[in-house]
């Protein structure tokens, strides 16, 4: 697997600079464009379409805070993946049990339901946002120790970020107009 951080020139953190990773994806976009080869041989425009391909992936994994992070991760050898019901954070349990009863309910016609579902809705924003600020701050506390139980912490943490997401897009979806409803009859 191509070393992303190598690839780019830059140092290996997890609380990356966006403007220095912008500058030197900008800089090595030129210097390695494929239209600068084509009066090349052929095996030097073909290097140059796989090494402008690999920089294209190193940027957006590298941009993207949660894409990166998985990337370190399974560099270091830990897995992410998909959630089951027995990676429920515990202290989700009861709100999950409640939710899926309203969300029931609602998938049935009962709108009574709407209500506690945009609560949801406000709730799961609120734990994303804790989230991310947790998965940030495992960022730069990495980057201070490169320590694998931090490696660790992080990992937990983009699971328990991913088990909200998957929650809050349920009850986005349950709340969202039915395109068929809104269709006169």
């Amino acid at each position: 697997m191509t070393d992303y951080y190598a690839l780019l020139g830059i140092p290996r953190k997890l609380d990356l600079s966006m403007d220095i990773l912008q500058q030197r994806y900008y800089e090595l976009s030129r210097e390695l464009h494929p239209d600068r080869f084509m009066r090349k041989p052929e095996s030097e425009q073909q290097r140059a379409l796989e090494m402008s391909s690999a920089l294209n992936d190193a940027y957006r994994t590298l941009k993207d805070p949660l894409r990166r992070a998985m990337y370190v991760l399974g560099q270091e050898g830990f897995e992410i993946g998909e959630q089951r019901s027995k990676d429920v954070p515990p202290e989700l349990l009861e709100e999950v049990f409640e939710l899926n009863m309203a969300l029931e309910e609602m998938r049935g016609g009962d709108s009574t339901a709407r209500s506690q579902l945009e609560q949801a809705e406000k709730n799961f924003a609120g734990m994303l946002a804790e989230a991310d600020e947790q998965i940030q701050a495992l960022f730069v506390q990495f980057d201070a120790n490169q320590s694998r139980d931090t490696l660790a912490q992080l990992r937990t943490a983009l699971n328990r970020r991913k088990y909200i997401q998957n929650l809050a897009s349920e009850v986005q979806k349950a709340l969202a107009p039915n395109p068929q409803s809104l269709i006169p009859s």
